[in-house]
């Protein structure tokens, strides 16, 4: 079992910037992707950015250059930098993670019930 609790969201201007972390607990070993989806009112959940074991790491294409995902692996923790945000970016926003065969490079494509483990989701909120 992985338990993925995201720190909390906020509400900034549009530019601003915000950071988000997700800490893992549990069996953590093969949990070799790691990532953040997003929700936004009455939209479909779409992947944000992944990172793989290796540090690889995959974005949507609306966030790159934006946003940033990095690891603490000694410390199970993963981190998604916004910066130069907009009110497009106004969701809620879900840690992720899987294990086992997944291809993490197709993370970020995977539907929600083929995701091993989700957090509770934390609330971004930008305006304009």
């Amino acid at each position: 079992q992985v338990r993925l609790e995201e720190s909390e969201g906020g509400s900034v201007q549009t530019g601003g910037s915000l950071r988000l972390s997700c800490q893992a607990s549990g069996y953590t070993a093969n949990t070799n992707c790691m990532g953040w989806f997003r929700q936004a009112p009455g939209k479909a959940r779409e992947g944000v950015a992944n990172i793989y074991s290796d540090g690889s790491t995959y974005y949507l294409d609306s966030v790159k250059g934006r946003f940033t995902i990095s690891q603490d692996s000694a410390k199970n923790i993963v981190y998604l930098q916004m910066n130069s945000l907009t009110p497009e970016d106004t969701a809620m926003y879900y840690c992720a993670a899987s294990g086992g065969s997944v291809y993490c490079p197709s993370f970020l494509h995977l539907r929600t019930d083929e995701v091993d483990y989700w957090g509770k989701g934390t609330l971004v909120t930008v305006s304009s």
